[in-house]
């Protein structure tokens, strides 16, 4: 075995890690409004009860998630326990999946409250992902009451470090010129993938940040920690190729945005609908995607919501095909007696369940 391998194939991705600020405990605190400000854990308060989540004043005390309910109970004596509510949490979860799927279909749920987000290439054309994770985090605040931590990095368990550092409702940025010092500064027991038990087995070893573990070859971590050792040798220099999968196949390319005043008029309408029909086909000409079906959705000023589709033998090939094809469905709604709200237009009926692979290299603005 080399002590010098070839590095894995990892190109520079734009890499988003949301993560959920104390998200059940959280949730109870925005419906019970006289749980505010309290330690409140959200699980069983039986005896053999386990915490599922606690909130932020909680943790202040020691009591964390996976503990028992007496030890809980015993470490804050003014702790009120909640009954978990997962038909909320799961509800919530889909909201705020759909806003990540407002920036890209590659997304990847991690649990209910965290997610990785490759914004490499967006739906909304943005060239940061910085820039994206403010503006995510802020819409799940308005349509949620609830914080979000976001991290931001060109690999997924850099993103996932970086999510960490400034919680709550802050966020993190490692780029590629710090992403090998962020890691060396590290206790290696934070990194993702290393829990208590390898964590101690590593300090037996001597090892104990990131700088520690950069030091081993490939050859002892092989030794002592089998298959893992050559993750922990890459992701001690930083090196990640995971790419964001998504948990189930891509069966649409939409957007959709809502006007500020209700348009009445063809020409205006045709004019809201262009933008959306630009960032479709980018992201579908990027990922070389061809979908058989357009569809344009019309919301109108009473929220009575209309879809017209078509479907043909080969997808739109070309910006200028899927315009035509978009245009003459919004035309099939006109005249128009009530005044849209909203436009959306989505390309699906992809053959074959073609999946994203690797995106062409890009300038890079975290």
């Amino acid at each position: 075995m080399s002590e010098a391998p070839t590095p894995p194939d990892a190109p520079v991705r734009k890499v988003i890690h949301i993560d959920m600020d104390a998200f059940y405990a959280s949730v109870e605190q925005r419906d019970n409004p006289d749980l505010r400000g309290k330690p409140v854990a959200v699980g069983g308060a039986r005896e053999r009860g386990v915490v599922a989540a606690a909130s932020y004043e909680a943790r202040k005390y020691g009591v964390h998630s996976a503990m028992a309910s007496v030890t809980a109970r015993r470490k804050c004596p003014e702790l009120v326990f909640v009954k978990p509510r997962f038909e909320v949490y799961k509800a919530v979860s889909r909201q705020i999946r759909d806003i990540f799927l407002d920036y890209t279909p590659l997304v990847e749920p991690l649990s209910l409250d965290e997610a990785y987000l490759d914004v490499t290439e967006n739906l909304k054309g943005m060239t940061s992902a910085t820039e994206i994770a403010l503006e995510i985090r802020q819409r799940i605040l308005e349509a949620t009451g609830l914080t979000a931590s976001a991290g931001v990095s060109y690999n997924k368990f850099l993103a996932k470090l970086a999510s960490d550092y400034n919680k709550p409702n802050g966020q993190f940025v490692v780029t590629p010129r710090i992403g090998p010092a962020f890691i060396e500064s590290l206790p290696v027991r934070k990194f993702h993938g290393v829990g208590p038990a390898t964590a101690e087995r590593m300090r037996k070893l001597g090892i104990e940040t990131g700088a520690d573990l950069r030091a081993k070859s490939l050859i002892f971590l092989s030794q002592h920690f089998g298959s893992s050792g050559e993750w922990y040798y890459w992701i001690s220099r930083a090196v990640d190729p995971r790419r964001v999968r998504p948990d189930r196949e891509r069966k649409s390319v939409g957007a959709e945005t809502t006007f500020f005043d209700d348009l009445s008029e063809i020409g205006t309408a045709r004019d809201g609908l262009l933008p959306l029909i630009d960032k479709v086909w980018r992201h579908c000409d990027a990922h070389g995607l061809q979908g058989r079906t357009v569809t344009v959705k019309v919301k109108y000023s009473d929220f009575h919501q209309v879809t017209r589709s078509h479907t043909g033998r080969k997808g739109p090939a070309s910006l200028a095909e899927l315009r035509d094809q978009s245009f003459a469905l919004l035309d099939s709604v006109f005249p128009v007696q009530k005044g849209i709200r909203l436009l959306g237009v989505t390309v699906s009926s992809f053959p074959g369940g073609h999946e994203v692979e690797d995106e062409p290299q890009l300038s890079f603005d975290l």
